[in-house]
């Protein structure tokens, strides 16, 4: 039986985390709190005391983490998992981090001996929980090819950039999309308000029109109806990885990204604002009338 260390069990790790489980993995888990971990106990998964702990005798230790130091440390720090893991293992980012660390990453883990791929994912915590995400991988063939029995469990689809950081280099763009797009939404329907538009016809226009997106689509009927109920994604976390992704897009244009940037600048406000609710709660920013 293959087994799996499993670090973070956050919104989207402790689904990903039970789709192991699902698949007949022997799997050991570890996160800040052990309460996240208790039903993934309960259905025979293993509490590490450590990241270095769960990696003990692992086939691969897959990350889920929130940024660039909780990676770090994980992986390297204090009883970080790479401390324990034998030659060879797996060593699978799904955090989605800057592209300068996933290189780091990958250099001092393989000095290691370690096989290290970055793969962020796309999906919200349903499709966690249903093995539905989808994977952007960035890694040498062979070592995809090597990883593809523990990225099955989790995903539906696998989408291979190139080399490693490469599937880094695409969830920062399309993260970055992302928070562009929502802030957009966001002003345009407060916009709509405060001219006192029938809202039930604009959103009828706003997702059956040309501006249309899934993010669109997903975030305004929760925008107007102000539902932020279970918050799928924060704004704490939009912001780090439009920062991580400004920063990226500053390193190869020539021009500065001035969208990017402003999207940093309205996740600072989304942040200050509320910044572990729902990432839709940018429309209370900007829905004041104006004095």
């Amino acid at each position: 039986m293959q087994r799996v260390a499993f670090i973070g069990l956050g919104r989207m790790g402790h689904g990903m985390a039970g789709r192991y489980l699902d698949a007949g993995f022997k799997v050991a888990v570890w996160n800040r709190s052990k309460a996240k971990a208790e039903d993934l106990i309960a259905r025979g998964a293993q509490w590490a005391t450590s990241p270095e702990d769960a990696a003990i005798d692992a086939d691969a230790v897959v990350t889920m983490v929130a940024d660039d130091e909780a990676s770090r440390a994980v992986w390297l720090g204090k009883d970080g998992a790479a401390a324990t893991m034998k030659a060879g293992t797996l060593a699978i980012e799904c955090s989605t981090v800057s592209y300068q660390h996933a290189l780091d990453m990958s250099r001092e883990l393989t000095a290691r001996g370690l096989t290290y791929i970055d793969c962020p994912v796309t999906g919200l915590p349903d499709a966690a929980a249903a093995g539905k995400l989808t994977l952007l991988v960035g890694a040498d063939a062979a070592d995809l090819e090597k990883a593809r029995p523990f990225l099955t469990p989790i995903s539906t689809t696998i989408r291979h950039f190139g080399a490693v950081g490469s599937g880094t280099v695409y969830k920062l763009i399309n993260n970055l999309m992302g928070a562009i797009q929502i802030a957009g939404i966001a002003e345009g329907l407060a916009m709509a308000e405060q001219a006192g538009l029938d809202m039930k016809l604009v959103l009828e226009a706003v997702e059956t029109g040309v501006a249309a997106s899934p993010q669109v689509i997903r975030h305004s009927k929760r925008m107007a109806a102000r539902d932020f109920a279970g918050a799928t994604f924060t704004s704490s976390l939009r912001h780090k990885d439009a920062a991580y992704a400004v920063r990226l897009a500053e390193s190869l244009l020539s021009a500065a990204p001035i969208m990017g940037r402003a999207a940093v600048e309205a996740y600072d406000r989304a942040k200050a604002h509320a910044p572990d609710a729902d990432e839709g709660q940018m429309i209370e920013i900007v829905s004041q009338p104006k004095s």
